[in-house]
């Protein structure tokens, strides 16, 4: 799978996260599995470090809270946030982009496993008579027409 973020976008993207106020390193970590569905949720190695370099370069600090750290953005780490706009909404969209793309291919993969399964539930009982195979086949091929026409509208 390829890196979800491009080099830096996780840092810039973490600062956005805090910039709506202070949070432990798991909130992060869930902020992100919520923004892209489920489908990426960032692991402790990946967040952790990324944190400690924030704060290492005097864009975060923290605070102790129990057991747990609470990551809040500095004035400086707002000054980056605020000087990086540009670049945050092109995360963004990149995230949307990354959003649409797996929803397109999970529809596929539930159509095609749709398909599949009733074709196989089929099989046992009687196979598939020509007439009706060039019908599925027909009906198949009338479906992609029909949504490469939607696709250049």
């Amino acid at each position: 799978m390829p890196p979800v973020f491009a080099h830096g976008a996780l840092r810039l993207y973490l600062l956005s996260l805090l910039e709506g106020g202070p949070k432990h390193g798991y909130e992060l970590i869930k902020a992100l599995k919520d923004r892209f569905g489920g489908a990426y949720s960032p692991s402790a190695g990946t967040i952790y470090p990324r944190l400690g370099k924030l704060e290492a370069d005097g864009l975060v600090a923290t605070e102790p809270s129990g057991r747990r750290t609470t990551y809040r953005i500095t004035a400086a780490g707002l000054a980056e946030l605020n000087h990086r706009r540009v670049d945050l909404a092109a995360v963004e969209k990149g995230i949307a982009a990354s959003m649409q793309r797996l929803a397109l291919e999970l529809m596929l993969q539930q159509f095609r496993d749709g398909i599949r399964a009733d074709l196989q539930g089929q099989a046992p009982r009687r196979p598939l008579n020509p007439v009706a195979l060039e019908n599925v086949r027909t009906v198949l091929e009338q479906a992609r027409v029909a949504i490469s026409n939607t696709l250049q509208h």
